[in-house]
């Protein structure tokens, strides 16, 4: 009963901390954007602008929405809650990671709850009554299943590899140059997970919609873009923990946070069926090369 509690505890405190983190990287994000497009980013709220991310959630939290409830509205609100629940799943393993260890099974763990995203993508884009955020939950859908058939081939081969499917507890030197040439095409595949530059397709220019948030606010729109921010920190950190140990790790740990901010300010959206030749015809053929190396 005790170790329940403490779990529980643990994994609530661990949540708050994320979402902190969270709040501070949406903030470091402006800040990147503005001096990469040479202007200031914000300044006013606060010390040098600290405190814009919480007066932007209280901004959001007061804000009111009639609800006219139908069979797709109780969808999109099961969709916002399931991304919640696989966000505090995700802290869970975060948590787990730093108290004792990871289990024999969390890289699966992962694999399982990032598998479920697509889901809770599509019912909130259809439970919007509008067709280009459905439009965009699909192509946001399309690219969780890529990063997935990219995840499980990367997962699965590599915990053979290693004899362990723990975070962290496969890292060794003797695959030092295989590592070298996955990184790079890891790093584009989580782009792809985490709807973002060059591959962000939740948004299109032709819609001029915002993706399959459009027709939501207040807290649930609050949820949608903390949840998608919490997301992109776990696949950083479970890109840090993969691909190294020690020192090493925080270094990767900030530069994968670096190059989602810097991939954003600087790539430009990629057409989607040029998207889907470098994803399967590419990529994956790639990946699955680079672990044939590996062995």
């Amino acid at each position: 009963m005790f170790m329940v509690a403490y779990s529980l505890v643990g994994v609530v405190l661990s949540f708050i901390f994320v979402m902190v983190f969270v709040a501070f990287f949406i903030l470091s994000e402006r800040k990147v954007l503005s001096y990469m497009q040479i202007r200031k980013g914000p300044n006013k709220v606060g010390f040098i602008g600290l405190f814009q991310s919480f007066a932007d959630l209280i901004k959001l939290i007061i804000k009111t929405k009639i609800n006219y409830f139908q069979f797709r509205s109780v969808l999109g609100l099961i969709g916002t809650y399931l991304i919640i629940i696989l966000s505090i799943l995700l802290c869970f393993l975060y948590f787990d990671f730093f108290n004792c260890g990871s289990g024999d099974l969390s890289i699966l763990c992962f694999l399982v709850i990032t598998s479920l995203s697509g889901y809770s993508l599509l019912m909130v884009g259809w439970g919007s009554y509008n067709k280009y955020s459905l439009f965009g939950s699909l192509r946001s859908s399309f690219g969780s299943v890529t990063f997935e058939a990219c995840l499980m081939c990367f997962v699965i081969v590599f915990g053979i590899v290693w004899g362990s499917y723990c975070f962290g507890g496969g890292f060794e030197s003797t695959l030092f140059f295989s590592y070298l040439f996955l990184y790079p095409l890891w790093l584009l595949a989580t782009l792809c997970e985490s709807n973002r530059t060059p591959f962000d397709y939740a948004e299109s220019e032709s819609d001029l919609v915002s993706g399959f948030n459009t027709e939501y606010c207040n807290v649930y729109f609050t949820c949608l873009f903390a949840c998608e921010y919490l997301i992109i920190y776990i696949i950083c950190w479970f890109s840090a923990s993969v691909f190294s140990n020690g020192l090493i790790w925080w270094f990767l740990l900030f530069g994968n946070i670096f190059f989602f901010l810097w991939a954003r300010a600087t790539l430009p959206r990629v057409r989607f069926d040029y998207f889907i030749g470098l994803m399967w015809s590419v990529m994956l053929p790639l990946f699955a090369f680079g672990l044939v190396l590996a062995f």
